[in-house]
C-alpha cells in the first residue's frame, strides 16, 4: 500500500482533514495526496507559499520573525502548517519549507535542510531533516517525511 493511500485511510478512519502549505517542495505533497481516489474526502486544499509574502499574507506567518529567523526554520514550518489549517479549516495542517537546491545554501542552511511541521488545535511537532540528492530527490524526500509525520501525529497525537 502506498504511503498516501496508507495515510487517507487513517484520515478516514478518524474523521480527519489535512491541509497543506508548501514552500521547497512546490505542491509535490499536496499532489501525492490527490493520487489517491476519494482524497477529496479529507484532503481539503493546499498553498504555495513560496516568497516571504506569500507566506506572511496567505498563512499569517509573522513577518518579524521571518526576517528574524528566516524562511527555512522550525518556527517558519509550525507557523505555515497552523496557517494552512486555520485558513483551510482543517484538523490538521502540515508545513514544509527548505532548500532543495542546487544553489541557495550557506553554512549554517546547506542544500537539503528542510523543516517539516505538523499541527493541529491541540499540539505542533516538526522535524528538522538534511537530505541529500537532487532538487527532485530533496523534494520527494520531504513530501515522504510530511507523509510519515503525518502518519504518526494522527495516530498518535489527534
Amino acid at each position: 500500500m502506498l504511503l498516501a493511500e496508507e495515510i487517507g485511510r487513517l484520515l478516514m478512519s478518524k474523521g480527519l482533514t489535512v491541509a497543506v502549505a508548501e514552500s521547497c517542495t512546490g505542491g509535490k505533497l499536496g499532489d501525492m495526496l490527490t493520487d489517491v481516489p476519494g482524497s477529496s474526502d479529507y484532503f481539503l486544499g493546499g498553498v504555495i507559499s513560496y516568497s516571504n509574502d506569500a507566506k506572511s499574507n496567505l498563512l499569517g506567518v509573522d513577518a518579524k520573525m521571518l526576517k528574524a529567523k528566516g524562511a527555512v526554520s522550525e518556527e517558519v514550518a509550525v507557523q505555515m502548517a497552523a496557517g494552512a489549517r486555520r485558513q483551510l479549516r482543517a484538523d490538521v495542517g502540515v508545513g514544509i519549507t527548505g532548500i532543495a537546491g542546487p544553489t541557495g545554501g550557506t553554512p549554517t542552511k546547506p542544500v537539503g535542510l528542510v523543516y517539516v511541521a505538523i499541527s493541529s488545535s491541540k499540539s505542533s511537532k516538526c522535524s528538522r531533516c538534511v537530505f541529500k540528492g537532487s532538487r527532485s530527490e530533496i523534494k520527494t524526500q520531504s513530501a515522504n517525511r510530511a507523509f510519515e509525520m503525518l502518519r504518526e501525529f494522527v495516530t498518535h497525537f489527534v
